[in-house]
C-alpha cells in the first residue's frame, strides 16, 4: 500500500535518501548534523536544476549565503528508512533575501520528520558584502504559490 505524503506546500523539489549505518549516533537515530547536510544537498539541487549553480555564481559574481536558519526536528529516523527531502522557495524580494522552506518526510508511514526555513542573503564574491541580486538569481529563484 502506497502511502500519500503531504507536503506543506504543493509540487517541491524532491530527493530521496536511505539513512546509512554512518549517518545514525550513538543514540541509533540519525545525527542532526546529517539532516543539516541533506538540507543542504536538497536545497544545491533544486537550485541547481534552476540554473543556479557554481558556475553562475562564478559568473555573476553573486552568491547566496545563508544568514539564518531554523530547523524543527519532529521525529526521528532510523537505519535503512527511506526518505523524501523536499524544498521550494517561498520569498524572493528581487534584491538581497531569499527564504527556502524544507521539509522531510519518510516514505513508508509518511511522518514528516523535519521541517527548516533558511533565509540567504546575496553576496558579492570578492567583497563578502550584501550586492542586489543578478537578473540570473530572480528569474529563476521564483516563489511557490
Amino acid at each position: 500500500m502506497k502511502v500519500a505524503l503531504d507536503w506543506d506546500h504543493p509540487d517541491p523539489f524532491t530527493l530521496d535518501i536511505t539513512v546509512k549505518a554512518a549517518d545514525v549516533d550513538a543514540l541509533k537515530h540519525t545525527n542532526n548534523a546529517v539532516y543539516v547536510h541533506w538540507m543542504d544537498l536538497v536545497n544545491w539541487g533544486h537550485s541547481t536544476s534552476l540554473g543556479v549553480d557554481f558556475d553562475c555564481f562564478r559568473r555573476t559574481q553573486r552568491a547566496l549565503v545563508v544568514a539564518h536558519s531554523e530547523l524543527k526536528y519532529l521525529a526521528p529516523s532510523f537505519e535503512g528508512d527511506v526518505l523524501r527531502l523536499g524544498t521550494w522557495i517561498v520569498k524572493c524580494d528581487g534584491r538581497l533575501r531569499l527564504r527556502r522552506y524544507t521539509q522531510f518526510i519518510r516514505i513508508s508511514d509518511a511522518v514528516t520528520l523535519l521541517r527548516a526555513t533558511v533565509n540567504y542573503v546575496c553576496v558579492d564574491l570578492e567583497s563578502g558584502r550584501p550586492r542586489r541580486m543578478p537578473a540570473e538569481f530572480i528569474e529563476a529563484y521564483v516563489p511557490a504559490h
